[in-house]
C-alpha cells in the first residue's frame, strides 16, 4: 500500500509516493481528523487500511478505539528508515 509524499520528501527522494510501513509519520488530508499527524500503528494489508495514532472513535459506552484509515486520505511526512532494504530502495531511484 502507497501513500503520497510531503512536496519535502518528493523533493529529497524524487519520488511521488512511497509504501507505508508501520513507524511513518503521516498528516491526514480527508476526512473527520483531517489535519492530524500522527505514527502509523497498524497497517493491514487485507482489508487495505491503517491505523494512526490519535485518531479515534468513541463507543457509546465510553470506551476509545482506534480509526482505520485508507491510505490514499494520508499523506507521508516523515519516514522510517531504521530498515537497511527500505534505504536502498529508495537510493536506487536517486542514482
Amino acid at each position: 500500500m502507497h501513500a503520497p509524499l510531503s512536496k519535502a520528501l518528493r523533493e529529497e527522494l524524487k519520488r511521488r509516493n512511497a509504501q507505508l510501513r508501520k513507524g511513518d509519520t503521516v498528516k491526514v488530508m480527508r476526512g473527520d481528523h483531517a489535519g492530524t499527524e500522527g505514527e502509523v500503528e497498524d497497517v493491514d494489508l487485507k482489508k487495505c487500511t491503517i491505523k494512526v495514532a490519535g485518531v479515534s472513535n468513541y463507543r457509546a459506552d465510553g470506551t476509545e478505539v482506534p480509526r482505520t484509515i485508507h491510505p490514499s486520505n494520508v499523506m507521508i511526512v516523515k519516514l522510517n528508515l531504521e530498515d537497511a532494504e527500505r534505504e536502498k530502495i529508495f537510493a536506487r531511484r536517486s542514482e
